[in-house]
């Protein structure tokens, strides 16, 4: 069935628990669907967010209070505490991606979305 598939390839890796959640936080950033994350961040090694100076000023400040919001919660609650491990994920993959915690400031021409010639 699969042999008549465009993309009959299937590749398969091993990660940790926190890896795997730091995975998923980045493709949920990107926007992307999970087999073109992957294909694009293996091949090509390069994925931004597309935002303009004004919105990703505002961004960072929102992600940092958020960030900051998120660390000093503390809960018995299972369920919730595997909730506020994959928000601290993804908080601390959309701040790598800025730059938030770095000091950099960032221009809007730093936030362009990546795309190969045979996407546009």
């Amino acid at each position: 069935m699969d042999k008549n598939r465009k993309r009959n390839q299937t590749i398969c890796f091993r990660m940790t628990p926190e890896e795997r959640r730091e995975l998923e936080a980045r493709i949920i950033v990107s926007g992307m669907p999970k087999g073109k994350y992957f294909i694009q961040s293996l091949l090509y090694q390069e994925i931004r967010i597309a935002v303009g100076k004004y919105q990703s000023d505002r961004l960072r400040l929102e992600i940092r209070r958020l960030r900051e919001r998120l660390e000093d919660i503390n809960t018995e609650n299972k369920e919730l505490q595997e909730t506020l491990v994959d928000c601290r994920a993804l908080m601390k993959q959309i701040i790598k991606i800025t730059g938030g915690d770095s000091g950099v400031r960032l221009m809007a021409n730093d936030f362009r979305t990546v795309m190969q010639d045979d996407e546009k």
